[in-house]
């Protein structure tokens, strides 16, 4: 059975904060509906200082889900691991597992833009040695015991109630992430399919002697939209899916691998390019997808059309796929 999502970025180009408190209501809504129709997931991200008010804050939105629900899984991923405080996060992430039942899942990654590390005042140039410290940090936090954290002595509370710790996985497309996440024996979540690299992070486990696992992306993992009519919508909303998949293309490098990397300019390319896909219910069950990413606010997307592409996709997609 596949596995079903329900992505939030929050994205909304030009719009008001009475405009984004109705998309960030919506969301939970949405979530809540999601939870009693047998979504498994919700998966949420960070960034800062967008102009089209992508959401900065995934662990508050996160808490704001986990308090909505009772059975889904909330993921943020990934969270930018160097501009986080690690007491403070290894404090929110235990907090936010008991409230839950464990319910969250963490991707913590280095992230991909510098103009992020700038605005917050954390040297790009220090990314790997912040996140190798970050992840230490939270794993020797949620012992509860004391430890040693630059030169004093410290001690987080609560402990978290998951065992040994809340789901951390590291997240890259790097062989430094790789060799991170396997030092630490963490498991480790490639950013898009690189069979090489999960090859890499099993030889390095052998290495440090340590055990992990890799939650590898499929080779096909598109961004969903359901409809009745996909001309109609891909004619009346594609400059949202187009929106979003300029932006990002402005923010990742050549040598960054994404599962949702587009090269599209128009939304006639973007339509025949294939990483966002609107699709009728059926055609939705023919893809044959092991991930069904459902993004029903895409890039400024209206409320009521994102509400009509989820309850088709409850309705009509997950009981074909025996969710």
């Amino acid at each position: 059975m596949p596995v079903s999502v329900l992505r939030f970025n929050l994205a909304a180009p030009d719009a008001t904060p009475a405009e984004l408190a109705a998309r960030y209501q919506a969301a939970l809504r949405m979530a809540a509906y999601a939870d009693d129709h047998g979504v498994t997931t919700v998966q949420t991200e960070e960034h800062h200082g967008a102009d089209n008010n992508w959401l900065p804050s995934p662990f508050t939105f996160a808490g704001a889900v986990l308090g909505a629900t009772s059975r889904l899984a909330v993921t943020v991923s990934a969270a930018i691991g160097p501009l986080h405080d690690p007491l403070r996060l290894a404090e929110d992430i235990a907090v936010l597992d008991l409230l839950s039942g464990g319910r969250l899942m963490t991707v913590a990654g280095i992230g991909y833009r510098r103009e992020e590390y700038d605005r917050a005042g954390v040297p790009w140039e220090r990314r790997g040695r912040l996140q190798d410290e970050l992840l230490e940090t939270l794993l020797q936090a949620w012992t509860g015991e004391r430890f040693t954290y630059r030169g004093r002595t410290v001690r987080v509370t609560p402990r978290p109630v998951t065992t040994p710790h809340p789901l951390l996985l590291v997240g890259g497309s790097s062989e430094a992430s790789a060799r991170r996440a396997a030092r630490l024996g963490l498991p480790f979540f490639p950013s898009a399919h690189l069979p090489a690299l999960e090859t890499y992070y099993k030889d390095r486990l052998t290495e440090y002697g340590t055990e992990g696992w890799v939650l590898m992306p499929p080779a096909e993992t598109p961004l969903l939209h359901l409809s009745t009519d996909p001309d109609h919508t891909w004619s009346a909303y594609g400059h949202h899916f187009l929106h979003e998949a300029r932006t990002y293309a402005a923010w990742q490098s050549t040598d960054i691998h994404s599962v949702v990397r587009s090269g599209a300019t128009t939304v006639d390319a973007l339509r025949e390019e294939g990483v966002y896909r609107i699709l009728t219910p059926d055609e939705c069950l023919t893809q044959g997808l092991d991930n069904l990413v459902l993004h029903p606010l895409a890039g400024g997307m209206p409320i009521e059309e994102g509400w009509r592409s989820l309850r088709l996709f409850t309705d009509q997609v997950l009981p074909g796929t025996g969710g």
